[in-house]
């Protein structure tokens, strides 16, 4: 990815804060002449990682690091927090039909993420967690 287009941004636990990384992934996508269809799949990516690091992460860590790699055939995001860490492999995987007769619908994060990505990793430890996802664009 050398010839990638890079853009990082520290972001606050603030509301609605992931819409600042979508403008920023929506201007580099444009740019590179991505396919609207791949954006909006990449927005997914995008979102849910932004929303899982600050929601996960802490009261005590209320900040991310987002970080865009791109060319027109593939996109690298990378989203790290400062929280405790957790353990990926115990993460259960959602229960669509429980879930579906619950008033809880939430908990689609990783699910979502390993589904709509062509590399999906998590680094976590005692410092915080780190999201790699790869999706290719054309």
């Amino acid at each position: 990815m050398n010839d990638a287009i890079t853009l990082k941004i520290s972001l606050p636990k603030i509301p609605d804060v992931e819409l600042v990384a979508l403008e920023g992934l929506n201007h580099l996508a444009h740019h590179l002449g991505i396919s609207e269809e791949k954006i909006g799949e990449a927005r997914i990516l995008v979102t849910e990682a932004i929303i899982n690091g600050l929601e996960h992460a802490g009261t005590e860590c209320p900040t991310v690091r987002v970080e865009f790699k791109m060319t027109p055939r593939e996109l690298v995001i990378y989203v790290r927090d400062f929280g405790k860490g957790f353990e990926p492999a115990a993460v259960a995987e959602p229960d669509i039909q429980a879930k579906m007769g619950s008033k809880n619908k939430r908990g689609w994060g990783m699910k979502l993420m390993k589904t709509l990505s062509d590399d999906f990793r998590i680094e976590s430890g005692a410092r915080g967690t780190k999201i790699i996802i790869k999706k290719l664009l054309s």
